[in-house]
């Protein structure tokens, strides 16, 4: 039996404004007012285990705690199969640059991989997402998503963030880069998982 979410503030254990953009408009029909772990001024703690739910309870347990308050991770990256399911928990590491997180770089290097091994076609790959809904004493909820598609190249479309513009989930004729966010909120990973979330812990 899952733990219902009984309060009316949020904190979004992340930094990164795409995803807290996201995860907003997600919630809201809720009546959950949603804060970021940056505005509260919190660090980011290391994540150090090889999962996505690993990575998920890291920084939702450290907001939390800091917080005292329901604290919401997020955990999420690109999985190619061609490339073993890299670059996976490691999706956000591959766009690090000593000037801030460079993902045209990061989707060029995963092409370039897969060039280099002359991966057949369609080179397929999925989005995985893994939410933790962490309490401050100690108790959480997780939830997963994922869609399955295939990397295109060249890079395709200006909305969304991340690995989106070469990403093309199964059935579609649009990158999540071209679609509408509307639209790429409704069956993305994300939203897969959200929907377990809100079943299991808002509805």
């Amino acid at each position: 039996m899952t733990r219902r979410f009984d309060g009316d503030k949020l904190v979004i254990a992340s930094h990164n404004a795409g995803k807290i953009r996201e995860i907003g408009a997600l919630l809201a029909p809720y009546g959950v007012e949603v804060v970021s772990a940056g505005d509260l001024g919190l660090t980011e703690p290391d994540e150090t285990e090889d999962s996505f739910a690993g990575n998920a309870r890291i920084k939702a347990h450290y907001a939390a705690l800091e917080t005292g308050l329901p604290a919401l991770s997020d955990d999420s990256g690109i999985m190619v199969d061609a490339l073993d399911g890299a670059p996976g928990v490691y999706t956000a590491d591959w766009a690090e640059t000593p000037a801030g997180r460079d993902f045209v770089m990061a989707m060029t290097k995963v092409w370039d991989l897969l060039e280099a091994k002359q991966a057949p076609v369609p080179r397929t790959a999925s989005f995985n997402a893994t939410l933790c809904l962490a309490w401050p004493d100690g108790h959480d909820e997780i939830f997963e998503g994922r869609v399955h598609g295939q990397v295109v190249w060249p890079m395709r479309g200006q909305n969304g963030f991340g690995f989106d513009p070469v990403f093309l989930p199964d059935g579609e004729t649009e990158t999540f880069g071209e679609m509408d966010p509307s639209r790429k909120h409704a069956m993305s990973h994300r939203a897969l998982a959200f929907a377990r979330l809100v079943e299991g812990c808002f509805a």
